[in-house]
């Protein structure tokens, strides 16, 4: 009895102390009028993300990603059922603009049996990286999904040594991101090494590039192509940030920057500032290191990919690929407008730049990778039928080891330790456990994906086309995509030669499934032809 009278004397005590501060400080209004009960309008709003996910939105509300999608993406890294009963509870009949894949009722191309039994299925590119170029480590990637690009330094060590091991065990690549190659990122898995405009891990002490120390970075590390950052769909148009409290002296000594002040990389590159300056640099990397050479970039005005493609047009110079990244991607740090309202969605900006190199009769010279909330099956797939060759994704990655959607990159609170740099919640990543998880995510997406071509009657994904996908506008209308975008017949999928050329590598690497036995009455040849590629 007299320890609770204490007890509640302490409180009764501590609340007079906080009521007294309340009363006289004059920073906060609603404290200074309503002192103490006013805190709980600053916690609620502390916690006001994570109280809408689980509690006031409905399944689809919650951006940037809804509860079903990330459920979808926790169950599928789970290896849990992520099916779902009782039919779709998206907004079909009325949401603008909404893709519905067209299946064919009939098909001679059949999927490997995997993609049902839960046997591992691959998934190879259609297109040889740097083929064209005639790039000396040119080569045919493993997956058409991989991970994009996020730093050591916004993404904890465990973070990336999860995702690392991870894309090892499924044959795919892990994209550096602009910070750097550190120590976390050499767990085995392939790499795509990223040049910012501060051109971390390969910089001299004045911070200008060094060629030199790039080739004998990607000499040491399992790097198999290049990627040349121009802009970001978080934030296009302006450098990347890290904040000062997120820099430990692990980063600094990886990027080459001093502690205890935002880590804010340049808005432009220092080595080209033109189109021609720019494909001298890609051919000087190129021809250096002899990977493949592309570039990254978020999508606003026209005129570079124009001249893009004009000046790559003779064949003596040009990119080995073009990431594009849609405006509504985005992790770590950015500001609010830019995060919002700069650059073009994925859909927009993509299908502008494709339709540049397919009139100039380019797109098979180059490797077209997706970026930007592509991590959801329905997204990726319009990603690949609008002519992406391969996708990356980033947040569904982060969702996959652990992300819990807090929105708190920019703060280094990241509460599952995912994006942050403090030493105790660091300690919540397993790498281990972790990579797991993100293998199962892409391979159980690769399965979902092989789902869809069979239904849509093609192979492999990059072999879908703007017919086989119409957009809704209400119940009164569907428009097909080739309509939508401006595609010409053709556009959208690899050259012919590609297609053969894939098929047979469909052939030798997956097991083959069909369709039921044929009874004695069976009519006509109903053997399965993967090579063929129906109504295109």
């Amino acid at each position: 009895m007299k320890a609770s009278r204490i007890s509640a004397g302490l409180s009764v005590l501590g609340m007079g102390g906080v009521a007294a501060y309340d009363l006289l400080q004059k920073k906060h209004s609603l404290l200074r009028n309503f002192p103490v009960i006013g805190h709980g309008r600053y916690l609620l709003e502390k916690v006001g993300p994570e109280l809408r996910q689980y509690i006031v939105t409905s399944n689809d509300e919650e951006r940037p990603f809804s509860r079903d999608q990330r459920a979808w993406i926790y169950a599928s890294s789970k290896l849990e059922n992520n099916y779902r009963g009782f039919g779709t509870d998206n907004d079909i009949e009325y949401t603008e603009g909404y893709p519905v894949i067209k299946q064919r009722t009939f098909s001679t191309a059949v999927p490997p049996s995997g993609a049902h039994s839960g046997e591992e299925v691959r998934m190879p590119s259609a297109k040889v990286l740097g083929g064209p170029r005639g790039r000396a480590k040119a080569f045919r990637p493993a997956s058409i999904i991989n991970v994009s690009a996020m730093s050591f330094g916004s993404l904890s060590g465990p973070a990336i040594e999860a995702i690392n091991s991870g894309v090892k065990l499924v044959g795919a690549m892990h994209n550096t991101g602009e910070g750097g190659l550190s120590d976390h990122h050499r767990q085995g898995g392939d790499l795509i090494f990223q040049i910012g405009t501060a051109y971390f891990g390969c910089r001299d002490e004045q911070g200008r590039f060094e060629l030199a120390r790039l080739i004998d970075l990607v000499q040491s590390a399992p790097v198999r192509a290049i990627e040349i950052k121009l802009s970001q769909g978080a934030k296009p148009g302006l450098g990347g940030v890290l904040p000062a409290a997120k820099i430990t002296p692990e980063i600094a000594r990886i990027r080459g920057i001093p502690q205890g002040v935002d880590c804010v990389s340049p808005s432009r590159h220092g080595e080209f500032s033109d189109v021609d300056s720019m494909l001298d640099w890609v051919e000087t990397i190129g021809d250096a290191t002899g990977l493949p050479v592309g570039i990254k970039s978020a999508v606003g005005h026209s005129d570079f990919w124009t001249e893009l493609a004009r000046q790559m047009a003779d064949g003596s110079r040009g990119v080995d690929f073009i990431t594009i990244d849609g405006g509504e991607g985005g992790t770590g740090a950015a500001p609010m407008v830019f995060s919002d309202m700069v650059s073009l969605p994925f859909r927009v900006g993509f299908s502008r730049v494709y339709r540049e190199f397919a009139e100039t009769g380019l797109a098979d010279r180059v490797t077209f990778i997706g970026s930007g909330k592509l991590g959801l099956t329905e997204n990726a797939i319009v990603a690949f039928a609008l002519g992406a060759d391969m996708v990356n994704v980033a947040r569904e990655a982060m969702l996959a080891i652990g992300c819990i959607q807090s929105q708190k990159c920019h703060t280094d609170r990241c509460p599952t330790g995912v994006a942050t740099q403090d030493p105790w919640l660091v300690r919540g990543v397993d790498p281990t456990l972790k990579s797991v998880r993100l293998a199962n995510y892409i391979r159980t997406w690769r399965r979902d994906l092989y789902k869809i071509t069979e239904a849509a009657g093609v192979p492999h994904p990059a072999l879908l086309t703007v017919h086989d996908i119409e957009m809704l506008y209400g119940q009164m209308d569907a428009r097909p995509m080739a309509d939508v975008f401006g595609y010409q017949p053709g556009w959208g999928l690899p050259s012919q030669r590609e297609i053969d050329e894939l098929a047979q590598v469909m052939l030798e690497t997956a097991p083959q499934g069909g369709s039921a036995p044929e009874s004695p009455h069976a009519e006509g040849d109903t053997s399965a032809h993967p090579r063929e590629v129906p109504g295109h």
